[in-house]
């Protein structure tokens, strides 16, 4: 069953649902089976009843009271309607995505969950778990129970089966887009627009996004190209509400209001100048009560620990410092006694469930966490992040550094939400924070049930006085979605054995950057369209070249290339050009692991001995390189990733069986970093498994490169299961 595909002329916005409307009511289901449609009462899950007195009713669905935009989404969901919801972090949304479950599973359908990191999938895999939902994961690290009628997985993996494996999808009523606003990530947006466009027409969307400023706009995208009607659905009203405070050393806690007061006290920039002001002094009268440099956030942390404002999370954009804030505090008590031995009876309890040596008490982690304080970064063992989220979830830390991908979907609040900085790297260079960024970390203040309100508290320095944008944080819209629509290699090879190669172009005219540009003037939108056209004849004249297509018709490296999703291009070139051919299980484990590690703009260099395959790895190099030299001949902008060969001390040396702990002898690189790059790694060679014949000597030899490196704290499926 191939995926679904463009209509053959360009769609334009749809103003009314005539047609469509006309043929959901003649009650034929989607499929075309004779199951009950979408709306039909009489085999679908209970739904929400109402209470209370006629004036006010409260609907309330297994025991929880809805909130008008969750009444609203659900009866968009009965009547057989997809959704996108928006709603501010911890307002429930997620509510919305369980009841479509419910009614998938009641019918006897199927459902598919997508996150957008395998944190969050792993997360919601245990919720459902825990539930009792007959629930399957699919992250690319893990497969479990692929055929069970809840199945979470990345949207990259969803995107992949809707090309790779359809019968996967077969049964499929609804498919929840959690964190639906990252189809404007830079570099991972397409996919998200990908799966919308080609998710089969019968499966219906169930979108939560964090507040957008175009949620119109992407919504009528969304109509326009799937075949059931939407309803847009907008909340902006929080359960816990927000205040929204400024601390500055020497100012004190103050309102958005009181901001200019503030900055008039702290006074322009120093001039810089020698003498006896010194360097970097102020000159003249009046020195700002506020100092220069970073903010020490020790009288803020005091003002939280003496107010019990604690649980706080406090987001800093650099993983130092985050390690370097916590143990900065590493001084404060914050737990008494009955926590104390409450926090190391959990700790025991985990180390048993997880099945790590008790030495891990006194690693730094466990010892801080029997302060009440930790931190959390993508640096850190994925077994290490686990525990401390279990920690945070007990109530039992206080304060936890963490970097912004704690706010990501995992519904961990706090009484209060710290900002240790309101500048982060973005990709290119170092910014303010956008205001949806800033949004979506705030709303992790605020405990329902527990907090009147949630805190949010940004530590300001001179500088941020000056020049922050405070009120465009806290009171600005959030930032527009914005198409990042750009074809992989592999999907237009898809679509080129799908639909043919001279209607390709049809991929983008259902796209969101085609939608975009519709409503600009002519000319911009002609403009517009010649580019798109001109980057997708690029790529198929770069492909022909390649000798991966020649017209319509699929060559063998062509059919390689389509069966693997990132890095294609060079694990095609490298398996077809001989590179791979005889090279050992452990030459295998490094090159996978190049091909998809990419080091951090401030990591240290590697040096690299004489014992690490010189040879092999130039031939890898030469091999790309003049992949990326063809790309720039067709005017392609993006070049195909180089190898990076940052981890191979450590690849080698964890193939040969050292321990985990030992490898930081070996390489500068950060655990996390580096347990991610092997589970990326093991994914990629488990994909060329399934692109090759498996009576070729090589799926042997990648059998045996994948059994070396799945071990221990690099097993993912273990942690998972043994959690």
């Amino acid at each position: 069953m191939p995926p679904s595909e463009p209509d053959p002329k360009p769609r334009t916005r749809r103003r009314g649902r005539g047609k469509q409307s006309s043929r959901r009511r003649s009650g034929k289901h989607p499929g075309g089976s004779d199951e009950a449609p979408a709306g039909d009462e009489s085999s679908r899950a209970p739904g929400p009843q109402e209470a209370g007195g006629s004036h006010q009713p409260r609907v309330i669905w297994k025991g929880f009271t809805l909130s008008p935009f969750q009444v609203q989404a659900v009866e968009a969901i009965r009547s057989g309607a997809n959704v996108l919801v928006s709603a501010p972090t911890g307002a429930g949304k997620t509510l919305v995505a369980e009841y479509a479950i419910e009614e998938a599973v009641v019918r006897g359908r199927r459902c598919v969950y997508t996150a957008p990191i395998k944190a969050l999938s792993n997360q919601k895999y245990r919720d459902f778990r825990e539930a009792g939902l007959d629930v399957g994961l699919l992250t690319g690290d893990v497969t479990i129970n692929s055929e069970a009628a809840v199945l979470i997985m990345t949207t990259e993996i969803l995107r992949n089966a809707i090309f790779e494996n359809p019968e996967l999808l077969v049964d499929v009523e609804f498919a929840v887009f959690d964190e639906v606003h990252y189809m404007d990530d830079r570099e991972r947006g397409t996919v998200w627009e990908e799966a919308l466009i080609f998710a089969p027409p019968s499966v219906r969307l169930v979108c939560l996004s964090a507040t957008v400023d175009n949620l119109a706009e992407l919504g009528g995208w969304l109509d326009d190209i799937r075949e059931q009607p939407l309803e847009v659905v907008r909340s902006t009203r929080r359960p816990v509400p927000l205040a929204h405070r400024m601390f500055a050393n020497g100012m004190g806690l103050f309102p958005v209001a009181g901001l200019e007061q503030v900055q008039k006290a702290v006074g322009p920039p120093p001039k810089r100048g020698r003498g006896r002001h010194g360097r970097g002094q102020r000159r003249g009268p009046g020195r700002s009560p506020v100092a220069e440099g970073p903010p020490d956030p020790v009288p803020l942390l005091n003002l939280l620990e003496e107010d019990a404002l604690l649980p706080a999370l406090v987001f800093s954009f650099s993983r130092k410092d985050c390690e370097r804030l916590a143990r900065a505090a590493r001084g404060r008590r914050l737990l008494n006694k009955e926590e104390e031995a409450r926090m190391e009876v959990l700790q025991r309890e985990l180390l048993e469930k997880f099945q790590v040596d008790e030495r891990e008490l006194d690693g730094e982690l466990l010892s801080l966490a029997r302060q009440g304080i930790s931190y959390h970064h993508a640096g850190l063992l994925p077994l290490h992040k686990e525990l401390v989220e279990r920690l945070f979830t007990s109530g039992l830390l206080k304060l936890l550094f963490t970097t912004e991908t704690f706010a990501l979907g995992i519904n961990m609040p706090a009484r209060t939400a710290v900002f240790a900085s309101l500048r982060k790297f973005d990709g290119v260079d170092f910014d303010w924070l956008r205001t949806r960024d800033y949004l979506q970390m705030a709303g992790r203040a605020g405990r329902q049930g527990i907090d009147d309100e949630g805190l949010v508290v940004s530590l300001l320095g001179a500088r941020d006085v000056r020049e922050a944008p405070l009120r465009r944080l806290i009171e600005g819209q959030p930032e527009r979605v914005e198409s990042r629509f750009r074809l992989s290699y592999s999907t237009i090879l898809h679509l080129v054995e799908v639909l043919g190669r001279g209607r390709i172009g049809e991929a983008w005219e259902k796209s969101f950057n085609r939608y975009q540009h519709d409503g600009r003037q002519r000319k911009k939108r002609e403009r517009n369209e010649r580019r798109e056209q001109g980057v997708i004849d690029a790529h198929l004249a770069f492909l022909e070249e390649l000798r991966y297509l020649d017209g319509d018709e699929l060559l063998p490296r062509g059919r390689v290339a389509r069966s693997i999703n990132g890095f294609e291009l060079q694990v095609t070139e490298l398996l077809m050009g001989g590179t791979l051919e005889h090279l050992p299980p452990r030459a295998l484990a490094m090159i996978f692991a190049a091909l998809v590690h990419e080091s951090r703009p401030t990591a240290p260099a590697v040096r690299l001995g004489r014992d690490t395959y010189r040879e092999v790895r130039l031939e890898v190099d030469r091999t790309i390189r003049r992949l990326s030299g063809l790309e720039a001949h067709h005017a392609i902008p993006r070049a195909v990733k180089p190898a990076d060969w940052a981890l191979t001390p450590a690849v080698l040396a964890w193939f040969d069986g050292v321990p985990f702990e030992e490898l930081e002898e070996l390489s500068p690189i950060p655990p996390g970093d580096l347990c991610r790059g092997l589970r990326m790694a093991l994914q990629l060679m488990r994909q060329v498994r399934r692109a090759i014949d498996p009576s070729w000597d090589l799926f042997e030899r990648l059998g045996e490169a994948r059994s070396a490196l799945n071990r221990d704290v690099v097993d993912a499926r273990r942690q998972l299961e043994l959690g």
